[in-house]
């Protein structure tokens, strides 16, 4: 999804939590796809590095393949959210498929905090996971991590120029992704913390 797609996409979904209402230097990172039982930890130590912390969206069936992997983002102090069980595209997918796959997720990954896979949901989606009580969270900033044949270096930068107090901003911790996001975050978070700014978690209220 492009910057224009994403300023459309929050211009006709004002409901859902596209960034981060802050008077601070605070930036939220988040991480989705995972978790992965190589990547995910490489994850967590840089974030350690940086006292930063994170919100991970987690795919269900990747919880349940890899339970000592999620635990670790728990006990390291960070946020979880759902990211369906299946990594479902809503735009393709019916509405009770939908919605019994999220409720899946949640036996695993109980969390109020929702994300779309690709980002791709449809308004009575949207309407039936707010009944459900849960926040669905998209994105200002999408780190693209996962173009395995763009210059990491290009896609760092544009993220760089794109990131502001407030952000929400999507690494991967998936296979695919690896490479280009384990170049690009520990310079994001030397970056920015060299601002001043801090890196926290999304919690599910402040939208």
């Amino acid at each position: 999804m492009s910057a224009i797609s994403t300023k459309l996409s929050a211009f006709l979904f004002p409901g859902l939590t596209w960034k981060i209402a802050t008077e601070n230097k605070e930036l939220f990172l988040t991480f989705d796809d995972g978790p992965h039982p190589l990547i995910t930890p490489k994850v967590l130590n840089i974030l350690d590095e940086y006292n930063a912390k994170a919100t991970f969206f987690c795919v269900g069936e990747n919880v349940q393949k890899h339970p000592e992997a999620y635990a670790e983002i728990i006990s390291r102090g960070h946020q979880t959210g759902n990211h369906t069980f299946n990594h479902l595209k809503g735009w393709e997918t019916s509405a009770k498929e939908y919605l019994d796959n999220i409720r899946k997720c949640n036996e695993l990954v109980p969390s109020a905090l929702f994300r779309p896979p690709h980002g791709r949901i449809l308004p009575g989606q949207v309407r039936q996971l707010k009944k459900e009580g849960y926040q669905v969270v998209m994105w200002s900033v999408l780190a693209r991590d996962y173009q395995q044949n763009s210059d990491k270096k290009n896609l760092l930068q544009k993220v760089l120029a794109q990131t502001k107090a407030g952000s929400i901003i999507v690494f991967h911790d998936s296979e695919k992704a690896a490479e280009n996001m384990l170049y690009m975050l520990p310079e994001f978070l030397a970056h920015f913390s060299e601002k001043g700014y801090a890196f926290n978690v999304i919690d599910g209220q402040r939208t």
